[in-house]
């Protein structure tokens, strides 16, 4: 049953997540029971339907929360209220860590993208935990590492590329191998996404992925975007950088 609007967050589900639940989950998986007795005391199971706020950019609570199903979209805002996706995340990884360690506000809002399943935990019996626990310090570490890595990646591509290889690194990125040979980005992304993914206007995506199809570094086929010779994109963002003089 759907409980009611808190704030603007609309929990469809909201139990216990039990010790078996919390030891299946990815994070959790490789401690014993007793590690996980105080956690599993306060968990909680939430659910969202597709298209439901997760959290509110600006929000103060600490919880984390930790995927078992379903997708959800990071995103936060720009001048001129530009939508700009930052991440996706998916079963086995989990979201507010930063604010859980700094006690700050939501640096960005948390969209579901399908129905999702989500266990929350509070931030300080999370925080004990991973304080007396060195496997999970260190798995927290490695993964704010990486998240320092990719946003200074991403960083870096806003600032000194066009638009034609800051969209072509997102393609490379989202991108997988396919049967054929080459890479395929499937299912499709509508244009207005992947200019919100960049930084520009859906114009400007729509333009841009024409002239690489007539250039032949893109296909449109039936299910996804086809991109038949990588290393010549990625030949091409090397020459981008090099021209910037950041290469």
């Amino acid at each position: 049953m759907a409980r009611p609007w808190q704030g603007d967050v609309q929990i469809l589900l909201e139990e216990p997540c039990t010790m078996d639940d919390l030891s299946r989950l990815a994070f959790f998986r490789p401690f014993p029971e007793p590690a996980l007795a105080a956690l599993a005391a306060v968990a909680r199971w939430r659910g969202f339907d597709a298209g439901q706020t997760v959290l509110e950019a600006g929000d103060l609570a600490r919880d984390i929360f930790f995927i078992a199903a379903g997708e959800v979209r990071i995103i936060t805002g720009a001048s001129g209220g530009q939508e700009i996706i930052l991440n996706e995340l998916g079963p086995g990884q989990f979201f507010g860590e930063i604010a859980a360690i700094d006690g700050g506000p939501r640096s960005a809002g948390v969209v579901a993208l399908t129905r999702c399943r989500i266990c929350v935990i509070a931030a300080e019996p999370f925080m004990s935990f991973a304080l007396s626990t060195p496997e999970a310090s260190q798995h927290v570490m490695r993964l704010l590492a990486g998240l320092v890595r990719e946003k200074d990646a991403r960083l870096l591509e806003l600032t000194v590329l066009p638009v034609r290889p800051r969209l072509i690194c997102l393609l490379l990125r989202m991108a997988r191998p396919h049967a054929s040979g080459g890479l395929v980005v499937s299912p499709p992304r509508p244009h207005h996404e992947l200019a919100a993914r960049v930084g520009t206007g859906r114009e400007v995506v729509s333009r841009t992925l024409s002239a690489l199809q007539r250039d032949g570094l893109v296909m449109a086929e039936r299910g996804g975007l086809l991109l038949p010779v990588p290393r010549k994109l990625r030949a091409e963002v090397e020459a981008s950088y090099r021209a910037t003089g950041a290469g």
